[in-house]
Order: C-alpha cells, then sequence, then structure tokens
C-alpha cells in the first residue's frame, strides 16, 4: 500500500500510450502555444504529462477546460516576447539572425 500513495500529489508513471513506445509519462510545466481564429496564444507553466522516450503529450480535461477560458477570456498579458519567423530567416540564407516581432506571452 506504501507504494500507491508514495509522496501526496505525485501520480504513477503511466505507460506511452503510442504503440511499441517503451516510455512513460512525466508530469510536467510547459509552455502550450497554439492559434486560435488567427491570433496566437502562449501560455507558460501549463501542467502535461509527457513520454520521456516519444514525447507524447496528454493534456487533463481540466487543464484543457481552462485552456479554453483563457482562450476566450484572456487576461493581460504577463510580458511580450519576440516571435522569429523561421521560413524567412532561413529563405535569406540568415539562420542565425532570425526575425523577430513582439508576441505576447
Amino acid at each position: 500500500m506504501a507504494d500507491a500513495n508514495a509522496a501526496e500529489g505525485m501520480r504513477k508513471m503511466e505507460q506511452c500510450r503510442i504503440a511499441g513506445c517503451p516510455g512513460h509519462y512525466e508530469e510536467k510545466l510547459k509552455v502550450y502555444a497554439a492559434r486560435f481564429k488567427g491570433q496566437l496564444f502562449v501560455i507558460d507553466h501549463v501542467p502535461m504529462e509527457i513520454c520521456d522516450f516519444c514525447g507524447d503529450t496528454l493534456l487533463a480535461p481540466e487543464t484543457i477546460q481552462q485552456l479554453e477560458r483563457l482562450r476566450d477570456h484572456p487576461p493581460q498579458p504577463s510580458r511580450v516576447i519576440p516571435l522569429y519567423e523561421y521560413a524567412s530567416s532561413v529563405e535569406r540564407g540568415d539562420a542565425h539572425v532570425p526575425k523577430a516581432s513582439a508576441v505576447a506571452d
């Protein structure tokens, strides 16, 4: 019974759901980015379960609901970060100095 409750708040790592993957999911806080109606949303410290082998990512239903609330009623951004255009920097042959534009984080 000690294994089931080894640490409060910790979940047992599940086997990855991708067929043939030997990895296990780990709980992490990561950056989530998505486009909605032409707008880029970047949200930091989102709880996710990520496979330690293949990188498959799972979001809990409650997390998805919170992300949808943030998308529909975005708060004031906590900071502004640069957004780099990969394609335009590669076309110019200037991959070391990408073009930046401001994006709310």
